[in-house]
């Protein structure tokens, strides 16, 4: 990934948040035919330090997890929020003329070697995990023990478990850190004009991004 200096996201705090908040990850990996992209829902362990490990599973009829060769890292795509950003809100129009639109975006990227786990327990103690976590948040969480334990062991056994331990982690925070304060102040100002979740969330950004 491309990544200007100062775009560049270097702390691993904010990137494991995103990571957390936006966990429906592209997965690239390496099959006969080529590279291959696959969205999967990735749990991330903070374990082992700095970087983490990320935890997921899959139908066993996917390719992925037979065809990825054991040796070779794959790449775990997250997104975080993005937005358009129109010309119309930069000073900068009014005082030349000389702006273009863009678009602002957070992203992370994750590489590791992937490993494929058959393990009925760690299966289930991930799906636990998984489930728990996006569940909390709800008024009456629901959780694996709500369904009756032969049914889910059949589905089991339908799935695989891949585990991902981060070799190296990047990110990407292009949220208008290169323009001038009165720009930015007008890409806050049109972002919250919107008043859409996406863009809100972007004017934070660049409101509490500084260079």
């Amino acid at each position: 990934m491309y990544i200007p200096r100062h775009f560049h996201q270097a702390d691993i705090e904010p990137m494991h948040a995103l990571m957390r908040a936006h966990p429906l990850a592209t997965l690239v990996t390496l099959g006969p035919r080529g590279p291959d992209a696959n969205h999967i829902p990735l749990h991330l362990s903070p374990l082992p330090t700095p970087n983490g490990t990320l935890c997921g599973h899959l139908p066993r009829a996917t390719p992925l997890w037979r065809e990825h060769p054991r040796d070779s890292d794959a790449l775990c795509i997250f997104h975080g929020p993005n937005a358009y950003i129109s010309p119309s809100w930069y000073a900068t129009k009014q005082a030349s003329g000389e702006v273009v639109p863009t678009w602002n975006y957070t992203t992370v990227h994750a590489r590791g070697r992937l490993r494929v786990i058959e393990d009925a327990a760690w299966l289930k103690a991930h799906l636990e995990q998984l489930t728990n976590t996006h569940e909390a948040s709800l008024p009456k969480p629901w959780s694996v023990s709500d369904a009756p334990a032969d049914y889910t062991e059949r589905l089991m056994r339908g799935l695989v478990g891949i585990e991902i331990e981060i070799a190296r982690l990047e990110g990407k925070w292009k949220v208008s850190q290169n323009r001038p304060d009165a720009d930015r102040a007008g890409v806050i100002a049109g972002l919250r004009a919107l008043d859409q979740d996406a863009a809100l969330q972007m004017a934070n950004l660049v409101e509490g991004k500084r260079s």
